[in-house]
């Protein structure tokens, strides 16, 4: 199956409380524990609240009515709102109370994990087909050898794990996001899971991007029903990025000891859409552990999660993983790690015509017009000095350098020889010995 954009399936509203996959009594708990935490009491708030329709969570209070945790309250004001509201009785803080006990969760009642499985399935990564033309253009203005599209081409589309090496400054960062953008989709992710009792939070403002509000009309007693579940946000499909600051604890799950929560790990986050490690290599770990760490993963497609008790708990692994590294792969992998991954893609500098392009492309962009003779001293003076090796970094920073020293000297921008040389100064640091 080939996903299309804006025709994955969606989660659909449960038509009533057995719909949800959750327990009476988990549900219970959270609706008590939300009016409590939140001091809410019409129904239209408590609903938008734990993501429920309104009819069920109508029927959600009726049954908190009948064990006399939860009353209805009489108004008299005048104009007062015609909509019922509600409180809980003392039994209810106390059972409110006792649940916080157990865990301070409340608001939007999760996703059962097997209920969540199913939509996984239905959204995957791997089902999509991304065309030459749509990576070209989410590539933007990337000036790219063919050669590269095409090998990055079947890789993005089998949703498998990508190596991209190379010397730095030559786009591997950008291309990733390039990849991600490609996608163009949207998924669903939930608000929470439910796994054995425990909730586990995961949607995540920072990973994710909402596409569009997802709630009922809060004035309408009676709904037609949502377009899809709003314990879901419909967001577009999540880019994580780590760096040198990615740890290995950082990939398994978060418990808060004083709430008494779990908080999804990073690769979790990010099911149905990209994980990008970036300067591999930079990182406290070593690359040969980071790497073993999603041999699982990478290779049987569901990931093994461990609660605060020690049960272990497999989780689905929809995730397309790009390792990006300045390191050659056989001076930081063994060969069995590199088995491992996929697709192996090399990013080199550009040659001397595409870079006097990508040059041409960032001065247009700048305002800045192009000079013959700095041209001509950069290519024949400068480069030969570090070999002609070039990167494409490099004209961002030269000309952005040029423009600093014409501003902070109060002229026109403009290109010269001499404001390569200071420009070029700032880009290389010369080998000395200092003394100390």
């Amino acid at each position: 199956m080939t996903i299309n954009p804006g025709h994955i399936t969606a989660p659909t509203t449960p038509r009533n409380l057995d719909a949800t996959g959750l327990s009476q009594v988990l549900m219970q708990d959270i609706l008590l524990k939300t009016m409590f935490r939140m001091s809410l009491n019409r129904v239209t708030e408590v609903a938008r609240t734990i993501c429920l329709p309104i009819p069920q969570t109508i029927e959600l209070i009726d049954i908190a009515r009948g064990a006399k945790l939860i009353e209805a309250i009489a108004s008299y004001a005048a104009n007062a709102s015609s909509e019922a509201s509600f409180q809980l009785t003392e039994a209810g803080k106390a059972r409110a109370l006792d649940a916080l006990t157990q865990s301070e969760y409340y608001g939007a009642m999760p996703v059962p994990l097997s209920m969540y499985e199913e939509q996984i399935k239905r959204q995957s990564i791997r089902n999509i087909q991304i065309t030459r033309r749509q990576l070209q253009i989410a590539m933007g203005d990337l000036i790219l050898p063919p050669t590269l599209m095409s090998d990055l081409g079947p890789a993005v589309s089998s949703g498998r794990s990508i190596l991209m090496y190379g010397p730095p400054g030559n786009g591997k960062s950008s291309i990733s996001n390039g990849i991600r953008a490609a996608m163009g989709d949207r998924i669903y992710v939930p608000r929470a899971v439910v796994h054995a009792g425990q909730i586990v939070s995961v949607y995540d403002p920072i990973v994710h991007t909402v596409a569009e509000s997802s709630e009922d009309n809060p004035s309408l007693l009676r709904q037609t029903g949502n377009r899809f579940d709003n314990r879901y946000v419909y967001c577009e499909r999540p880019t994580v990025i780590t760096g040198g600051e990615l740890t290995l604890d950082m990939l398994d799950l978060k418990f808060n000891p004083v709430s008494r929560t779990y908080q999804a790990p990073l690769q979790f986050k990010a099911t149905g859409g990209v994980f990008i490690i970036d300067d591999l290599g930079r990182q406290e770990e070593p690359p040969q552990s980071i790497v073993n760490r999603w041999i699982v993963p990478m290779e049987m497609n569901y990931d093994i999660l461990s609660l605060q008790s020690g049960e272990k708990f497999i989780v689905p692994f929809d995730t397309l993983v790009i390792f990006s590294t300045n390191f050659h792969p056989n001076d930081i992998f063994d060969q069995a790690a590199l088995r491992r991954i996929f697709y192996k893609i090399k990013i080199d500098g550009p040659n001397q015509s595409d870079f006097l392009k990508i040059f041409a492309m960032v001065a247009k962009k700048r305002k800045i017009a192009l000079d013959e003779d700095t041209l001509i001293h950069l290519i024949q003076k400068k480069y030969p000095t570090i070999n002609n090796v070039y990167s494409n970094y490099q004209p961002v920073f030269l000309i952005d350098q040029m423009i600093n020293i014409c501003e902070f000297e109060g002229k026109p921008r403009h290109m010269s020889p001499e404001l390569i040389d200071r420009a070029w100064n700032n880009m290389f640091v010369q080998q000395e010995d200092i003394t100390r």
